[in-house]
């Protein structure tokens, strides 16, 4: 009897027995659960790698190194949108499809989005770390209605606020990539970046990380901005220029920041973003909901499945692959 080729875990919310295991297990696969948490050495995922044919992975450094040091892998999921950490053209050279998941967690983000908005113009943290330590804080804060939400990109996420956001009684205005011919909102008024930048009185980020949008809000475009105006961040940390953001909230440039992602994560201990009063920093939860995390798990899975199987959904890269020899080939089995 044959050894069924096996498959790497390292989202760390996936564990041995879930429902995303049993669609691998199903399919055929052994899985092998190696959960990231926290930074993780170069060597050991590439030990974790060792035989695996596909890998569903949460923000692992997918490096060209590591593509080649592993010649059995045929496919690789990121349970979630970005894929920043993977290098796509490594895997691409090593016959490797990469596939990410658009969309999966649009309406968590969306939600998360709206309470940092909200905490951002109540000053809720603030008033709630005043509390604790003694005081009773009562400087009002500002309504959302009849302000001006700018959204800069226009995926999934983006568009799932939309709505939110005209619940509340937000203006909406949006920078993007996107084709004219697809910017199907009504209620949203499509403008370039410096435009949206200098009306906006929350500013909140939405694009993928890429070459262009490395450092995109940095002093130059910080200086656009209104010293009211608050910066929103669920997408990727390094869209933001830390240093030049810190300067210019504590310079009184700029009202605020709220944000879940950072250039580096954890936060470091000598990050500018510390201890600057406006700018609050959480720990990369805006897609990480009960339902988004199943979703992932479950997509993230049956997506690795079809790629292995040479049917992969929303490869980024596979229409440049040539075929492999021979096929990894399973067989579904009843649990």
């Amino acid at each position: 009897m044959s050894t069924p080729p096996t498959v790497l875990i390292t989202t760390d919310h996936l564990a041995p027995g879930d429902e995303a295991d049993g669609v691998l297990r199903d399919a055929g696969f052994a899985t092998r659960h190696r959960p990231r948490k926290g930074a993780r050495d170069r060597d050991d995922l590439i030990a974790a790698l060792d035989g695996a044919v596909g890998a569903l992975i949460a923000n692992e450094p997918m490096t060209a190194e590591v593509f080649a040091r592993v010649p059995a892998l045929r496919a690789v999921v990121r349970t979630g949108v970005g894929y920043d950490s993977v290098d796509v053209e490594a895997a691409t050279r090593a016959g490797v499809s990469v596939s990410n998941l658009p969309g999966v967690n649009a309406n968590a983000v969306a939600e998360y989005t709206m309470a940092l908005l909200l905490a951002q113009a109540r000053r809720l943290v603030p008033v709630a770390a005043g509390v604790q330590a003694g005081r009773w804080p009562r400087r009002g804060g500002h309504e959302l209605r009849g302000r001006t939400l700018g959204l800069v990109g226009y995926g999934a996420t983006a568009r799932a606020v939309v709505p939110l956001a005209r619940a509340f009684g937000l203006t909406l205005l949006c920078t993007t990539g996107v084709p004219a011919s697809e910017r199907r909102d009504a209620p949203v008024r499509f403008v370039d970046l410096p435009a949206l930048l200098a009306a906006a009185d929350f500013v909140s980020l939405h694009t993928a990380l890429t070459p262009a949008t490395r450092h995109l809000i940095d002093a130059p475009a910080l200086a656009l901005m209104k010293p009211t105006a608050h910066l929103i961040n669920t997408a990727r940390g390094a869209i933001v220029d830390e240093p030049a953001l810190a300067a210019a909230v504590r310079a009184g440039r700029l009202a605020g920041a709220a944000l879940d992602v950072t250039g580096t994560e954890p936060l470091p201990a000598a990050s500018p973003l510390r201890g600057v009063p406006g700018i609050t920093v959480y720990s990369h939860l805006a897609g990480q909901t009960a339902e988004a995390r199943r979703a992932a798990g479950l997509d993230g899975a049956r997506e690795l499945v079809d790629a292995l199987r040479g049917r992969p959904r929303s490869s980024l890269n596979a229409h440049l692959i040539p075929p492999h020899e021979p096929k990894i080939t399973t067989e579904t089995r009843t649990r």
